[in-house]
């Protein structure tokens, strides 16, 4: 925009700059004093820096929690330094100069760590900690060790055993409360209980990076603490998946699932994912392009538009049953984010779900539902039962007759907690245990 009128845009001051503004604005984004405005309830603000000490991607972002903790007062701030301590095998003993070297390369960029959590497969004896604490300048209480659970949920579990919540409240001068953690302790319980498994089978674009779907997958297994079942998911590249091997590789999936996309390579597979659910009535859940896929495959397959295409991939096509938000011509600003509403109908298997008539869910997409196609497929069996409050955007799809078929323009994994399970995954999770074996029915 010309701002800096020729000046020298630099790393330091520009760049820290606005890194160091994200962080402040997170603390001032909380609710207001009703008395004071521009003061915040926010008390504590907890930053991720990731990547490795010493890399020089992360340089800026040191440099910027450097100037935070200056500026906040180290009365105010904490550095707490995750490091690994590997194990050697051969001699048998775990390894503490990473965590020195480490300590050391954080040193120099100024940054003081008041905690050093240390991430490892085993027990770390007293000894080992005392030689961290004296090599790295911490107390010996302040050397907490991070060992593997058998769960992700149980760390923080496991991290309140090990003291670190009295580290943190020791370093910031706060009130050491104990914490009521009976809620978290049930639902770890629940997932140690659980007994059997079903298979949902995640056919997606970027399976070869399963964390791209790191939400969705956490969100499924979510369902499958709530209903005490454990959730196996098999990662099925949309690429890879025709009429000629879909029968063999779907046909151990008590559940399939398409998440959201982009671009139309991989969209076959995805297609044919829920012709397989369809015809197979095998419970679908189908996300953004999950559920676009699902309603140009039915409108090809049982409305008989058999050019149903979507506009993303066929700008010019004659029966695009998905279109461009707004139907403009250029892509610019139609991107549909945030948090948007949705009214149910009634007699709904989504009403049934939620309880209630009106939702709320994140949206990050592009394209909608052509309401032009909502008689005609709701004719042949398909039903839009979640739509925008004023009417205009279809938000939920359906098939009444399948035991299990939905498919939603928003992201409900973005909602889910391991111990408030988004509604939508519990019943999904619940579709396909019924679908699985009679043990699990039991």
């Amino acid at each position: 925009n010309g701002d800096y009128c020729g000046g020298t845009v630099q790393v330091i001051p520009h760049i820290t700059n606005e890194i160091k503004a994200c962080i402040y604005k997170v603390g001032a984004s909380g609710e207001k004093h009703s008395e004071n405005p521009h003061t915040s309830d926010t008390n504590i603000v907890i930053t991720e820096i990731g990547g490795t000490v010493g890399d020089i991607e992360s340089t800026p972002f040191l440099e910027a929690i450097r100037q935070v903790i200056i500026e906040a007062g180290r009365e105010n701030a904490m550095c707490i330094h995750v490091t690994l301590m590997p194990y050697i095998t051969g001699s048998h003993e775990l390894k503490s100069k990473p965590t020195q070297h480490s300590v050391k390369e954080l040193l120099s960029q100024g940054i003081v760590p008041g905690v050093i959590v240390c991430r490892s497969e085993t027990e770390i004896p007293l000894a080992l900690r005392e030689k961290i604490s004296l090599f790295c300048n911490v107390r010996k209480q302040d050397v907490i060790q991070n060992l593997t659970a058998g769960s992700l949920y149980e760390v923080p579990l496991l991290l309140e055993n090990e003291g670190l919540a009295d580290c943190v409240c020791r370093h910031l001068s706060l009130e050491n409360r104990t914490p009521d953690l009976s809620d978290w302790i049930k639902m770890t319980d629940r997932q140690k209980a659980a007994k059997g498994t079903v298979t949902v089978g995640l056919v997606g674009k970027y399976v070869s990076l399963p964390d791209a779907y790191l939400s969705l997958a956490e969100a499924l297994r979510h369902g499958g603490i709530e209903d005490g079942v454990n959730v196996e998911i098999k990662w099925i590249d949309a690429e890879e998946l025709s009429s000629s091997n879909a029968d063999e590789i779907l046909s151990g999936c008590d559940g399939i699932c398409v998440p959201g996309a982009f671009g139309e390579r991989g969209t076959a597979g995805m297609i044919k994912a829920s012709c397989y659910a369809r015809q197979n009535k095998v419970p679908y859940l189908g996300i953004g392009m999950g559920m676009q896929m699902a309603v140009v495959e039915f409108a090809r397959n049982v409305a008989g538009i058999k050019d149903a295409d979507s506009r993303e991939f066929n700008e010019n096509g004659q029966n695009n049953v998905i279109i461009i938000n707004g139907d403009v011509p250029s892509k610019g600003g139609t991107m549909r984010l945030g948090l948007c509403p949705c009214k149910l109908e009634k007699d709904s298997r989504a009403y049934e779900i939620y309880g209630r008539d009106l939702i709320e869910h994140r949206h990050r997409h592009r394209f909608e539902f052509n309401n032009e196609y909502r008689k005609v497929l709701a004719e042949h069996g398909m039903v839009c039962t979640g739509i925008s409050p004023d009417g205009s955007l279809v938000e939920i799809i359906e098939i009444p007759e399948h035991p299990w078929f939905i498919g939603v323009q928003f992201h409900p994994e973005f909602k889910s907690r391991p111990n408030k399970p988004e509604k939508l995954f519990i019943s999904f999770i619940n579709a396909a245990k019924t679908a699985a074996s009679p043990v699990l029915q039991g």
